[in-house]
């Protein structure tokens, strides 16, 4: 992950000043993407389609895209608003103005044209929920009407849809409460549109139980942890898939590309496969007012990740789950499938996770390394609860192979990838900074992980218990080490540690 130095200064829950004047990415920029074959005939490999932007002769189409470019403006001052909440395996758009006003028409690279200018006319708000987190592909969407611009959460108005049509709720008492959260500008249809995180509740006003923002919002609203400014830059891997065969872009269909080296940051057409897409979202995200701070091609072909961060309390979710959105429509539009699997393909190559940075503002001040070596100390008592909460799919991936730690066993090191908590060289060296957090899968809910985190490491206190505990575990690791290297000539030596030992297994719970 790319250094990042602080976090942004538009933390809050509103719209970035300098995107107010944005230009739309209109239907020039956004264009039909289709994947065309290099050569007549049937294509082995997805390394032989190449991206293309075409325009059709079509006049039907034509005049579709006239439609959809249409300035509503003289003739209306209505605004439309589309909702988008998370359920379990697919996305639903439902509308009450417009079905689908995203069209490509031009390469991706247009959208490095965009300038920095206001339009008026229709505003479409997308209203997200983190409802259902269990994976990106867990979105719906609809339409609705407003009468003017926004720039507030708070000026937003609550809405509801139909819960039991995605199973958050029965059908004798469906409705479900949008109440929305965040906002960010709209890179797909411009102008003043936005895009609006929201958590969902029931009529009553309780949280529906898979509304994790809400408990996440409690824990960052403790006096002890606001006052601790906990930063996150979170990892986001996922992997391109061929829409047919459900296989990773550029690998051939139901074979195997090399074996890994070259792939990671890798430039070329025999190494990086969907740089288009992972350009696209860059420049979208940043457009959105998204914290994105960086991307690169992964160790695996066919897969990409980007950061995001430093990212203060439950502004890292946000930012992290409306970067997701943009990248499912970015990807459904090219006609490519987006995977967050943790292991998409077994064998000999790596998964994907969402590595966790974090920190604190005691750890980032003078003396910081030992307030990191207590939370270190606070994780690891809590390993198996962190484990449960950090995405489904998840001992897949965590084997101990490909730049991991086992998934049963936590571990810590400097600059050691293979551990479970990784500290930077720098932090070491300069005695505060921060801590990476390697266990969370790619379909993590960043909500639960960033408030787990926070809670574990400054409002959890272990019991003497567990503290006795840890440290009997600590003392059977390290005579279990000098049991494995006493020499047989000293059966003595090796008869008082093989007792020690004994002792500990008898008192230590695992």
């Amino acid at each position: 992950m790319a250094q990042i130095l602080a976090p942004s200064a538009q933390w809050q829950m509103g719209i970035s000043k300098r995107l107010t004047d944005a230009t739309p990415l209109t239907t020039k920029m956004w264009g039909s993407l289709v994947l065309k074959q290099n050569k007549k005939g049937a294509v082995k490999s997805s390394a032989k389609f190449g991206v293309f932007a075409v325009k059709s002769d079509n006049s039907t189409i034509n005049r579709l895209e006239q439609m959809l470019n249409l300035d509503v403006t003289p003739y209306t001052d209505k605004i439309i608003a589309e909702y988008i909440w998370f359920v379990f395996l697919c996305m639903f758009s439902f509308s009450d103005l417009v079905e689908d006003m995203l069209f490509f028409q031009s390469t991706f690279d247009a959208i490095a044209d965009v300038s920095v200018k206001a339009f008026s006319g229709y505003l479409i708000l997308t209203f997200m929920s983190a409802a259902f987190v269990i994976g990106l592909e867990d979105q719906e969407l609809m339409s609705v009407t407003i009468s003017k611009p926004v720039e507030h959460p708070s000026e937003l108005p609550k809405w509801n849809y139909d819960g039991s049509s995605t199973g958050q709720a029965p059908g004798e008492d469906s409705e479900v409460i949008l109440y929305p959260q965040a906002i960010f500008k709209d890179p797909f249809r411009g102008g003043n549109n936005i895009l609006v995180i929201c958590d969902t509740y029931t009529p009553a006003g309780e949280p529906i139980p898979t509304n994790k923002r809400y408990r996440a919002a409690q824990i960052f609203s403790d006096p002890k942890v606001t006052a601790e400014i906990p930063w996150y830059g979170i990892e986001q891997e996922y992997t391109l898939l061929q829409t047919n065969v459900k296989w990773p872009l550029g690998w051939p269909a139901g074979g195997y590309p090399g074996p890994q080296g070259p792939y990671y940051c890798g430039v070329g057409a025999d190494k990086s496969f969907g740089r288009d897409i992972s350009d696209a979202h860059y420049k979208a995200c940043l457009y959105a007012g998204i914290n994105i701070s960086g991307t690169n091609g992964e160790v695996m072909p066919g897969q990409w990740e980007f950061q995001v961060g430093p990212s203060v309390g439950i502004e890292a979710g946000d930012h992290i789950w409306c970067a997701r959105y943009l990248l499912e429509r970015i990807t459904e539009q090219a006609g490519v499938v987006l995977s967050l699997d943790p292991k998409p393909i077994e064998g000999d190559w790596n998964g994907a996770g969402c590595h966790t940075n974090y920190s604190t503002k005691s750890m980032r001040e003078e003396g910081g390394f030992e307030v990191i070596k207590k939370a270190i100390f606070n994780l690891s008592l809590r390993h198996k609860e962190h484990i449960s909460a950090y995405g489904e799919g998840n001992e897949r991936r965590l084997t101990g192979k490909h730049e991991t730690a086992s998934i049963d066993t936590f571990s810590w090191g400097v600059a050691n990838r293979g551990c479970s908590i990784r500290v930077g060289r720098d932090t070491e060296k300069n005695g505060k900074g921060y801590l990476e957090d390697r266990r969370p899968a790619s379909n993590m809910d960043p909500y639960v992980v960033t408030s787990l985190l926070a809670e574990t490491t400054i409002l959890w206190e272990p019991t003497l218990e567990a503290e006795a505990l840890a440290a009997q575990k600590l003392s059977l690791k390290f005579y279990c080490v000098l049991a494995q290297n006493m020499p047989y000539t000293k059966p003595k030596a090796r008869d008082s540690l093989t007792s020690k030992i004994t002792f500990l297994l008898m008192h230590a719970s695992y």
